[in-house]
């Protein structure tokens, strides 16, 4: 079993959790990874949360990226060396299905 903290940057994500629990994964909040390249302001904080992930040997996962793989922030995140979550928030009997036809 791996430990992700979902949502990272928003609500109660706390780096603290990064010093006290076995945390394997930081899922940037797809609010920042969608204003990734219309606004100016998301982008040296998910820069942030890239850099601090890979140093603590972390994987760093951008959520929301759902408009498809040459999209302007699937490029963005791509290029800044995070793993791109490319499907929309799925059902459990679609989630199965998808990974039956895999």
């Amino acid at each position: 079993m791996q430990v992700a903290i979902d949502d990272f940057g928003t609500g109660w994500s706390s780096l603290s959790y990064l010093r006290h629990f076995p945390v394997d994964a930081l899922k940037i909040d797809k609010s920042f990874v969608q204003e990734i390249t219309t606004h100016h302001r998301p982008a040296p904080i998910v820069s942030a949360i890239i850099s601090m992930g890979k140093g603590l040997n972390l994987r760093v996962i951008a959520e929301g990226v759902e408009t498809g793989i040459n999209s302007p922030s699937c490029r963005w995140m791509r290029a800044a060396r995070a793993e791109i979550l490319l499907s929309p928030p799925l059902a459990a009997p679609q989630f199965v299905g998808l990974l039956k036809q895999q």
